[in-house]
């Protein structure tokens, strides 16, 4: 099953059981992606693609959590925890930490790289390979770690 076909079963579903929050994170998910297809010129987004929108959007919730959190919003924190967990739900299977580091150990042998200064051309060639599947403050602060 496509991810538009399952945010369209899960959007049903949301409006048979009055799942308000759940509704509305899917309706933002869908206009996202109709969005990144019209600007990118395709009838269809490509696997790709569509973690590119998930991800994006998983990423503005989580800036924007850190910032509420920061003012002491908490009626707005909670709510961005829980479009956050919504998104997740989306979101492929999540890579662990070992997993992770080895995957930085590989690509730093494979570029060749030996200090920090090598930190742009180490993150450009790992996150192609982790699109999706981890966070990218959590792989800078490997290859930080490896690299020093």
């Amino acid at each position: 099953m496509s991810l538009l076909e399952r945010l369209n079963n899960d959007m049903k579903q949301a409006m048979k059981n009055k799942e308000k929050d759940k509704l509305s994170v899917i309706r933002m998910i869908k206009a996202s992606m109709q969005n990144e297809a019209i600007k990118l010129g395709v009838k269809e987004l490509s696997e790709q693609d569509e973690l590119t929108v998930l991800s994006r959007e998983l990423k503005q919730r989580k800036d924007s959590l850190h910032e509420f959190d920061k003012a002491g919003r908490e009626d707005l924190v909670e709510k961005l925890r829980t479009e956050i967990a919504i998104v997740e739900l989306y979101m492929p299977k999540q890579l662990s930490e070992d997993e992770l580091a080895e995957i930085v150990k590989q690509t730093i042998s494979e570029v060749g790289a030996t200090s920090k200064a090598d930190m742009g051309k180490v993150m450009s060639a790992i996150m192609p390979k982790v699109k999706g599947r981890a966070d990218g403050s959590l792989v800078n602060k490997f290859v930080q770690q490896h690299l020093s």
